[in-house]
């Protein structure tokens, strides 16, 4: 198993550790419901340094972009990030990913831990035809996401980029606790404000210390993927390997948002076609009115209990306090509203399909 370079500052802080995409990470340090609510009113720092990342660079680099992203890229100003995903060639997914443009020819992906070798394969041999500059930065990069309302305010300590004029999902270069060309980028997976930021493994401990000793008046913890899990949910954000993967469809998932046929190479006319019959399943975001966890796998049925599709992500939402999910479904129940049921240990749990995010500031 890999480990991050903060690894010794995770078990200091007594975190659980667990195996996760190859690497040994905290799942949980105080408690996964107190981390959670930590996010939502303050601020909390995640080790997220097991993500890939990839530089692509050259004149041809926008053009491989194009061909193998889902979105618009040549919409996508220097200065600015974007969300992705990759569509494999057979109407599912490769993996979804952040493109940041660093400049003009030159730019960096963020993927997925999981799927890094199998990204890295499929851009490389996408790239046959346009010999893009590519490289590999996964194994030399630390990545820390500092979330919550409170993020901005406690991180501004450390750098003196005006982090509140940044928009939402823009980046610069700049000093960051006295280490200098950290990519500090206002991205994350929480829906409740912050930075990201990108550094070098060897200044990872310098820069976890300071990023807890700048956070301590405003309560600042550290959180594990437990929470960072819950709290994705609770917007409703996809994840690999759940909601999304090699077999379904990116717009049956409600990634019509980030799909442009018209500029993009890989699977262009299924997409195209989906995005105006649709699909015959779709994934929604439903709410227990019975007490209730449903879980990933569980099965999803009809008022009248005929099966009608499966759970994909659940949990008993932290900041709701009530039973919460995402799944697909039948197109024909897929309205906001519509009375679903969830199959919990073979009992019938009422839920109705709402529209997200569940959580709302």
């Amino acid at each position: 198993m890999k480990k991050t370079a903060l690894y010794q500052r995770h078990i200091q802080a007594g975190a659980k550790m667990v195996p996760f995409a190859g690497f040994e990470m905290p799942v949980q340090y105080a408690g996964v419901k107190q981390e959670h609510l930590t996010v939502r009113s303050a601020l909390g720092v995640f080790d997220v340094s097991h993500m890939g990342e990839f530089k692509v660079k050259g004149p041809n680099a926008a053009a491989l972009l194009q061909h193998i992203c889902s979105n618009d890229i040549e919409k996508l100003q220097a200065g600015k990030a974007q969300y992705n995903y990759l569509p494999n060639s057979s109407g599912g997914v490769v993996d979804d990913l952040i493109v940041y443009k660093i400049d003009a020819d030159d730019y960096m992906l963020v993927v997925n831990a999981s799927n890094i070798d199998k990204d890295w394969a499929w851009i490389t041999q996408q790239n046959a035809s346009f010999q893009a500059e590519l490289e590999n930065c996964s194994d030399q990069l630390s990545l820390l996401a500092i979330q919550g309302p409170k993020a901005l305010e406690a991180m501004q300590k450390l750098t003196k980029l005006a982090l509140d004029t940044l928009p939402f999902y823009a980046h610069q270069t700049d000093t960051f606790a006295g280490v200098e060309d950290v990519l500090i980028a206002t991205t994350g997976y929480t829906g409740s404000g912050g930075i990201e930021i990108y550094f070098p493994n060897a200044q990872a401990e310098k820069i976890w210390d300071a990023v807890l000793a700048a956070g301590a008046d405003l309560g600042i913890a550290p959180i594990g993927l437990a929470a960072r899990d819950t709290l994705r949910l609770e917007m409703g954000y996809c994840l690999y390997g759940n909601e999304i993967n090699e077999h379904t469809s990116p717009i049956a998932a409600g990634l019509g948002w980030v799909t442009k046929p018209e500029v993009l190479g890989v699977d262009q006319a299924l997409l195209s076609q989906q995005k105006k019959t649709g699909t015959p399943q779709r994934l929604v975001a439903f709410e227990l009115i019975d007490r209730g966890i449903p879980r990933g796998g569980y099965t999803l049925v009809d008022a009248a209990q005929n099966p009608i599709g499966v759970v994909t992500s659940g949990t008993q939402s932290p900041s709701l306090d009530k039973g919460i999910g995402l799944g697909y479904v039948t197109a024909e129940q897929a309205t906001v509203g519509t009375e679903i049921g969830v199959m919990i240990r073979d009992k019938y749990v009422a839920a109705t399909v709402v529209r997200l995010p569940f959580y709302k500031a």
